[in-house]
C-alpha cells in the first residue's frame, strides 16, 4: 500500500512539475503585414499598448494583412472594422470561417487611404469575431506617411 502511495505521489509530482515549466499553447495576439512584411505585431499583456500605423497608399497593389491569434484556435465571423475619431464605422471587410488558426485578412491600402479623404481626424484599426464580440483597437492609422510603426 506504502509503494502504491509512493508511486502515486512522484507521478503527481512529476506531471505538476512537467507542466508547471511547459508554455501553453497558443495566446492571445495579432500581427499586421504590409505586403507581406511584418509592421506590427502584439500578443500577451502588449495587447492594451495601441500603436500607430503609417501607410502611404502609394501603390494600388498594396496590401494589408491582419492575423489575429485566439489561444491556437480560428476565430469565427471574423471583421476588420476602420472607425473614425467618433467611432463611427467608415468600412467594414467581413471574412468566412476558416479552420486554419493562422489564417490572414486581407485588405487594400487604396480602400483606407480613400477612407481619409471622409474624415480628417485619425483612424482607428479593429478586430471584432464572435469570440471577441465587441471587437479590439488594434492600430491608430496615420495616412499618407512613409510606412513604419511607432514606438
Amino acid at each position: 500500500m506504502k509503494s502504491i502511495i509512493s508511486k502515486s505521489l512522484v507521478l503527481a509530482i512529476t506531471s505538476i512539475a512537467f507542466f508547471s515549466f511547459t508554455s501553453s499553447p497558443g495566446g492571445e495576439g495579432f500581427e499586421i503585414y504590409l505586403n507581406n512584411k511584418v509592421v506590427l505585431q502584439q500578443f500577451g499583456t502588449n495587447m492594451d499598448d495601441i500603436k500607430s500605423l503609417r501607410v502611404n497608399g502609394s501603390s494600388a497593389n498594396d496590401q494589408l494583412s491582419i492575423k489575429y491569434h485566439h489561444c491556437g484556435r480560428a476565430g469565427k465571423n471574423r471583421m476588420v472594422t476602420v472607425k473614425d475619431s467618433q467611432n463611427k464605422v467608415l468600412k467594414e471587410w467581413k471574412f468566412t470561417d476558416v479552420k486554419d488558426a493562422y489564417a490572414s485578412m486581407n485588405c487594400n491600402v487604396k480602400d483606407i487611404t480613400a477612407l481619409k479623404k471622409q474624415t480628417g481626424g485619425p483612424l482607428k484599426l479593429y478586430y471584432s469575431s464572435s469570440e471577441l464580440p465587441n471587437g479590439r483597437l488594434l492600430a491608430l492609422i496615420d495616412v499618407n506617411r512613409s510606412v513604419t510603426t511607432a514606438p
